[in-house]
């Protein structure tokens, strides 16, 4: 199973790892085209026997009008889940940065010794909640994943944690 994050190791510190995590896009842009392009013939269809009529263009707007709602919701869906947390583990220094859809920024640094990672079956927003904590603050990591991902996600951070 392709997890949507990745280990990598810096080619100019080899002492220097990152986690880049990111949000399963379930919907390509091709897919995005081809969506909309069947949605727009499908919705041609029943038009067929209207045409030359005055009923076709009493219609035509709220074809059109469901096929701009279509398109505006999955291009808000898709510019939502463009999220990237990035934690940068160093010989002694962890660092997490999250940049958000809106294009803010949030960070965290801990002493790498005292970064503790949590999972919280059931007491957080999602059930398996991560978390990590360290220098007296407890942040997120992965919120976005699947419940089976944040489990693995888990048991990768103690895993590299630990080293």
């Amino acid at each position: 199973m392709v997890m949507p994050y990745d280990w990598t190791k810096s080619p100019a510190a080899p002492d220097v790892i990152e986690l880049h995590l990111w949000p399963h896009q379930s919907l390509p842009p091709k897919g995005f085209v081809l969506f909309i392009g069947v949605t727009c013939v499908m919705l041609t269809f029943p038009l067929v026997p209207l045409l030359g009529s005055v009923v076709l263009w009493g219609i035509l707007p709220f074809m059109l009008a469901a096929v701009a709602g279509i398109w505006a919701a999955l291009t808000r869906s898709r510019r939502d889940a463009q999220i990237l947390e990035v934690l940068t583990l160093s010989g002694d220094r962890a660092h997490l940065l999250r940049r958000n859809p809106r294009g803010d920024v949030q960070e965290w640094d801990c002493n790498r010794y005292w970064v503790r990672p949590e999972l919280h079956e059931t007491n957080g927003p999602v059930p398996k909640y991560v978390t990590l904590s360290g220098n007296g603050r407890r942040v997120e990591i992965g919120a976005f994943l699947s419940e089976d991902e944040r489990v693995s996600l888990y048991d990768d951070l103690v895993r590299r944690l630990k080293g």
